[in-house]
């Protein structure tokens, strides 16, 4: 660099010739004519290494390596495998150090080439959104389980909406869709989403698929467009988006790992989430997503007049104790419906049993294979002839565990076997717990504790004590569903004259 400097420098101060700058500067007159074309030396010239003994087979291992990309991960060519084949197949005679070197060059080249290169993408308003599930675990009830998440992701803005389902199938992908655009309040012009099963029932050449028919359906109400991505790891980069925000949200929310009592909650918890990221800005951008998708949200095409129904129709028949099969679950039906057939509308998060044309029954859906649901209330015309079977039974710890049977309940119930027999006090606790099908649960709950005052266990009593709340009592909220008396339209019954006529004698 200093040796072309000072050429140059004498060539502007004195005007020498070439010749005579090479001899000053004892240099040939080559590199005389190269300083005073460029202040910069031209680099080394590295000629190319040829490689007779190898250059006849590159192109076989070309082939065979690319091949290896179809190819079981396993089952792949190593580089000792390569240099085996070409003595054993071809004869060649070639080192195994060349073969090593020249597979990592070719490796190297299938991995980073320019068919691996992507595009940044530019996407407006409405135009398209990215889906995915993913996975995490959370203490649900005290318990660890697997949630199944479903992610959709507005392309444009970032706007994301998390659902958590017990259950990843299909029912969850086709709900998810449904509540997903509800939140949003529009459609996107097209959907962008791999090959689930929920979506895609065939795999074609290219980008072709054959539709299940019941995502074909929801395509058809929403009036949305599918972009299918490459199967497997190579097509993971066409939805980048919603791949980054799975692990994004499981990080920033669910570590450490949230407790929640209920599934309600941990939907609670998801929704507060979604709208506590809306204040993010994503790198790059001098908005929040919230920001953002306020302008987009004109751009997204309106919701439907009328809902899309995700739920399922099946047909079942109700087995010897009262109870229906499901996808492996069983769920319990009113006793007199023993034998029949019923309609079962299976949701992502409930079972609903239809017969003639009403709803005899609402359950949450079951997580695991061979779990149980029975409601207690389905069987109490059967434990009125068999009132022995209750203490013992799966829908009585059923009943504590969801609070349908409280400690009010409890209490009349050991008061009644006291004084009645545990026979007679337990269809005394059966009448009670049918009054709650024509009387509102807190009437009849404040009835129980009015009853209780006066130590009585007389069903009837707490019949009229009921009535008489639920026509001028005032309640409020006691927990989730429930409610306690707060107010009285008339003071509780004096039985004092009752106790002097009983002493007078003058009673009949």
């Amino acid at each position: 660099m200093e040796l072309f400097e000072r050429i140059r420098h004498d060539h502007r101060k004195e005007g020498s010739s070439i010749r005579t700058l090479a001899r000053r500067h004892k240099v040939h007159r080559r590199t005389v004519r190269q300083a005073l074309a460029s202040a910069r030396p031209p680099g080394r010239r590295v000629p190319p290494r040829v490689a007779p003994a190898l250059g006849p087979w590159k192109a076989t291992i070309d082939g065979w390596l690319r091949a290896d990309l179809k190819a079981p991960r396993k089952q792949r060519h190593t580089a000792r495998r390569v240099w085996q084949r070409l003595l054993d197949e071809h004869g060649a005679q070639v080192g195994e150090s060349t073969v090593r070197a020249y597979v990592s060059e070719v490796r190297r080249e299938l991995v980073s080439g320019i068919d691996e290169v992507t595009i940044v993408a530019l996407h407006g308003p409405g135009e398209e959104a990215e889906v995915d599930f993913g996975a995490a675990t959370v203490i649900l009830a005290g318990l660890p389980t697997t949630v199944h998440v479903f992610h959709l992701r507005l392309s444009h803005s970032g706007k994301a909406v998390h659902l958590p389902y017990l259950v990843e199938d299909q029912l969850a992908f086709l709900e998810g869709f449904t509540r997903a655009f509800g939140r949003l309040g529009g459609v996107p012009g097209r959907i962008r989403l791999d090959n689930l099963k929920a979506a895609v029932a065939r795999i074609l050449k290219g980008r072709d698929r054959i539709e299940s028919e019941r995502f074909t359906l929801l395509r058809s109400h929403f009036g949305f467009d599918r972009f299918s991505c490459i199967p497997g790891e190579r097509g993971a980069h066409e939805k980048g988006g919603v791949e980054g925000d799975v692990g994004r949200f499981r990080r920033r929310h669910l570590v450490p790992l949230p407790k929640v009592a209920s599934f309600e909650e941990l939907e609670a918890l998801f929704e507060a989430a979604d709208e506590a990221d809306d204040t993010r800005r994503i790198a790059g951008r001098r908005e929040t997503v919230a920001q953002a998708f306020e302008r987009e949200r004109a751009s997204l095409r309106p919701l439907p007049a009328e809902p899309f129904d995700a739920a399922l129709p099946l047909i079942a028949r109700v087995d010897r104790k009262a109870r229906v099969r499901v996808r492996s679950g069983l769920y319990s039906v009113p006793a007199r419906l023993v034998g029949r057939e019923v309609a079962v509308r299976l949701g992502a998060r409930t079972v609903e049993i239809v017969h003639d044309g009403h709803a005899v029954a609402q359950h949450i859906r079951h997580a695991r294979k061979g779990e149980q649901t029975l409601t207690l209330d389905h069987y109490l015309e059967v434990l009125v002839r068999k009132p022995g079977a209750l203490p013992s039974s799966l829908t009585l710890a059923q009943a504590r565990e969801s609070g349908a049977l409280t400690s009010a309940h409890e209490r009349f119930w050991v008061r009644a076997r006291r004084k009645l027999g545990d026979g007679a006090g337990t269809r005394a606790l059966i009448e009670v717990l049918l009054l709650h099908r024509s009387m509102p649960f807190v009437a009849v709950h404040a009835a129980l504790d009015a009853v209780e005052q006066v130590g009585s266990c007389d069903p009837g009593l707490v019949a009229i004590e009921a009535r008489r709340v639920a026509e001028g009592g005032r309640t409020t909220a006691i927990g989730p569903g429930r409610g306690e008396l707060t107010g009285w339209s008339r003071p509780m019954p004096v039985l004092g004259g009752y106790d002097a006529l009983l002493q007078t004698g003058t009673v009949r």
